[in-house]
């Protein structure tokens, strides 16, 4: 009995020595999960809750973000697309796309996210209702520029309130607004 018993601890202590802390990593490119929740605090965004054709079809603002999940970049950017989410609310489409599915593909329609997407991560393309392209950027993309381009896109006046990207720990930030609970 005494065997089983020294057995039984030794197991557990082996099993509480071999499991390894998890890791998250903002700056390298690794993969440690999708961007939104771990890095911007909201997975709401994913699956997105629209298509392109959705939108267009609704006459609605665009919003698409090319990314992956195992991109430095990304991960920086993933905070803005959160802070898009809550200065515009509901009054446009916010549309992440991760680009593993959209390699190698060529289209002609508009529909299509590879029909947009250059090749490179991030990016990020606003649409206006009739589906014209107004903002198409590569890379870091300041948010007053995208809040410039959304609000030409659908017509809307820019926010009254400023956004800040709060760091709460070395791997996750947040978007907040300051004193501001009333969201479009």
């Amino acid at each position: 009995m005494n065997n089983i018993i020294t057995s039984f601890i030794c197991l557990i202590f082996l099993f509480f020595i071999s499991v390894l802390p998890a890791c998250a990593a903002r700056d390298t490119n690794s993969f440690d999960g999708n961007i939104f929740p771990i890095y911007a605090g909201n997975g709401s965004l994913v699956p997105p809750s629209s298509t392109i054709s959705d939108s267009i079809n609704n006459k609605r603002t665009s919003v698409i973000f090319y990314y992956l999940d195992d991109s430095a970049t990304s991960k920086e950017s993933a905070p803005v697309i959160s802070g898009l989410k809550l200065l515009w609310a509901t009054s446009i489409d916010i549309i992440p796309i991760t680009i593993d599915e959209l390699q190698g593909i060529e289209t002609n329609d508009r529909n299509n996210p590879a029909y947009y997407w250059h090749g490179n991560i991030p990016q990020i393309v606003i649409l206006n209702g009739e589906g014209q392209v107004i903002l198409d950027k590569e890379g870091q993309i300041p948010i007053a520029q995208l809040n410039d381009a959304i609000s030409k896109a659908s017509g809307l006046n820019l926010p009254d309130f400023d956004i800040t990207i709060k760091s709460f720990n070395e791997y996750s930030s947040d978007a907040s607004i300051d004193g501001y609970n009333d969201p479009r």
